[in-house]
């Protein structure tokens, strides 16, 4: 079952005098966590390297920022995919302290830093969204309206012309149920179209 993240959640690490400064979040895409890192440069312009790894819509990276070849991106995304964390970037702000961890060090302190944020973080049970269009008469519409509030779905936007348009986001586990259920409301007078169109 994967997960993502309620909010961000930091947490810092002192290891041989090298600071190590973690957080994880939410972020919806690769444009959203690209954002995040000019940020955290820009925030800490003395630190020696900003790595960071993400796990979102499909798409994954470890960039390790000038660390040693897998020794910083990689450890990190294993964590978020060992807790099947979906939806998020880990960052880690390295200021070095003069003392040279060796490979097996900074493996355990990128995993650490990811690994204590991950601790505090609040995980949420991660759930694949539908869209529905559905065009039905307007003495459907207060059933229609009941059936989306029963649903827990919500209501995009409800256009009003010859007829009513309606917009509907749901759970997409749901939308069999509920496609039956209106359909059963609208005996054959609701039509269902793509809401790609």
């Amino acid at each position: 079952m994967p997960y993502t993240l309620a909010q961000a959640v930091h947490s810092e690490l002192v290891i041989k005098k090298s600071r190590f400064i973690g957080c994880v979040q939410p972020v919806e895409d690769r444009a959203q966590a690209l954002l995040i890192v000019q940020g955290l440069r820009a925030q800490h312009p003395g630190a020696n390297h900003v790595c960071w790894a993400l796990m979102a819509g499909g798409q994954s990276a470890a960039v390790d920022d000038g660390e040693p070849s897998g020794t910083a991106g990689r450890p990190m995304l294993d964590v978020l995919r060992h807790q099947q964390i979906e939806g998020a970037l880990a960052t880690v702000v390295r200021y070095f302290g003069g003392v040279k961890l060796g490979a097996g060090g900074l493996v355990r302190a990128y995993t650490d830093a990811i690994a204590q944020a991950m601790l505090l973080a609040e995980k949420i049970e991660r759930q694949t969204m539908a869209r529905l269009l559905c065009r039905l008469p307007y003495a459907l519409e207060g059933g229609m309206r009941r059936e989306v509030s029963a649903a827990n779905a919500q209501l995009l936007e409800v256009t009003h012309g010859h007829d009513v348009l309606a917009d509907i986001a749901l759970v997409a586990s749901q939308v069999p149920d509920f496609v039956s259920r209106m359909n059963e409301l609208g005996q054959g007078r609701l039509v269902w179209l793509d809401p790609t169109d």
